[in-house]
């Protein structure tokens, strides 16, 4: 009897030199959203305090528009990288940072309708109706990739804030274009799946304590529970807008007892998680009456927000942001 042949070794192509350089936007990667939308998180909030201050207003529209160009140029990035090939959003949510993304750049599209409110009303319920739409399409191909993942990878994590919760943000516009149901809509469904997440994840806590890459990401946590406190304060909602704020006062009281350990990893993409959520904290406080407070997160706010979306949209322009959240390819 011949003795069976064995497999011949498989064979991998040579190393390209010059190496291959990828086509523009091919690699978008989706993790520069939260820190976009950050300042507009800071925007929104600068707008309150200028007002509570009895102050103009111009230099927080100036911000706002500004951020609206970075976002709007994003948004097409990445639709460029999506016309190369569809599923790469798929990839792309199969990964944390990916899903994070993704769900701040339909979040970026509710906080743009809020920016627009006061100025063109027709045109800020046109963006309202469009980001709740991607984001609600968004939360449907989520859960469709969750279920596709490993145990492991199905876990609760404050990022599903961003993919389940984040249509509180429309409740922020949806009174400024003439649409207070919607907004009380938002806070109620909104409220329900929040609490279920803060509940599943200080079980999860409890037991096991995160690794420090992701320690930043419990800072998400802080965003829901400010958002409910300002859709509801605006929706006319007795007493639990302050309950809301109080559990947002807790969770920031707890980060920051616990700076040092959150902080521990060093530097990365995952701080943008602090950003939205401290902006959203200092206008809950002037929605609900506490200026004085509102005022000491907004300096803070302006001092941390901007060097932290500097630091990430630099990582994106020098290319090492893709590779750093494992951004597909398109």
């Amino acid at each position: 009897m011949t003795e069976r042949a064995r497999p011949r070794p498989k064979i991998y192509p040579p190393p390209e030199f010059p190496p291959r350089k990828a086509p523009p936007f091919a690699r978008m990667p989706p993790a520069v959203f939260p820190a976009i939308l950050g300042l507009f998180g800071l925007g929104l909030a600068l707008r309150r305090g200028l007002a509570a201050a009895g102050l103009p207003g111009g230099v927080a529209e100036i911000v706002l528009g500004a951020v609206a160009g970075l976002w709007a140029f994003a948004i097409l990035a990445y639709g460029a990288k999506m016309a190369r090939r569809g599923s790469v959003l798929l990839d792309d949510l199969r990964v944390l940072p990916g899903r994070m993304g993704l769900a701040a750049a339909s979040m970026g599209g509710m906080a743009l309708a809020a920016a627009l409110a006061p100025f063109a009303v027709g045109g800020a319920r046109v963006v309202l109706v469009a980001a709740l739409l991607a984001h609600l399409a968004l939360a449907v191909l989520t859960i469709r990739v969750l279920l596709a993942l490993p145990p492991e990878g199905r876990g609760v994590n404050p990022g599903w804030h961003l993919s389940f919760v984040g249509f509180i943000l429309g409740g922020l516009a949806a009174p400024g274009v003439g649409w207070p149901v919607l907004g009380l809509a938002l806070f109620w469904v909104c409220g329900a799946v929040a609490v279920v997440i803060w509940g599943v994840s200080a079980v999860q806590l409890a037991r096991r304590i995160p690794p420090a890459p992701l320690r930043p990401l419990l800072a998400v946590h802080v965003a829901p529970a400010a958002l409910l406190a300002v859709t509801g304060t605006q929706g006319g909602v007795p007493v639990l807008p302050m309950v809301a704020l109080a559990i947002a006062t807790g969770i920031v009281a707890l980060l920051v007892v616990s700076a040092r350990w959150v902080l521990e990893a060093g530097f990365s993409a995952m701080w943008a998680a602090f950003t939205f959520p401290v902006a959203a904290y200092a206008a809950a406080l002037f929605v609900t009456g506490f200026e004085v407070a509102g005022m000491v997160v907004l300096v803070l706010v302006l001092a941390v927000v901007p060097v932290i979306a500097w630091r990430v949209v630099t990582l994106w322009g020098s290319g090492q942001l893709a590779a750093r959240t494992h951004a597909a390819e398109a």
